[in-house]
């Protein structure tokens, strides 16, 4: 059974990044949230090769979350399709995890 979920997106502004994290922690989506700058992503969009600077955020949350908060990232990000990825957390620092838990709030739910 999981224990936790990493989730990654990227956005293309740190203003953006600094916006989707703080909507996310404070709303008690996530725990926390880094931002992670001077990443470079290739990908084909709309059938052209890509090349862009981003920001990669790394998002921890509860497994009951996941859903949630992939609809809120989902509902917040200013790209068309955003990169919404989810990792399952088998195992961790036992404390970390219980931190996490308890920053997540389960009232976020079906907001």
């Amino acid at each position: 059974m999981s224990k936790g979920i990493l989730l990654i997106s990227t956005v293309s502004s740190e203003e953006d990044a600094e916006k989707i994290a703080r909507h996310l922690v404070e709303g008690r989506f996530a725990a926390c949230v880094n931002i992670v700058p001077k990443i470079t992503s290739f990908y084909f969009w709309q059938g052209k090769l890509q090349k862009d600077s981003e920001l990669l955020l790394l998002i921890k949350t509860t497994k009951d979350m996941e859903e949630t908060l992939i609809n809120e990232v989902k509902r917040i990000h200013p790209y068309q399709t955003p990169e919404v990825l989810s990792f399952d957390v088998e195992n961790g620092l036992e404390e970390y995890i219980n931190w996490m838990e308890a920053n997540v709030s389960h009232e976020s739910r079906g907001k």
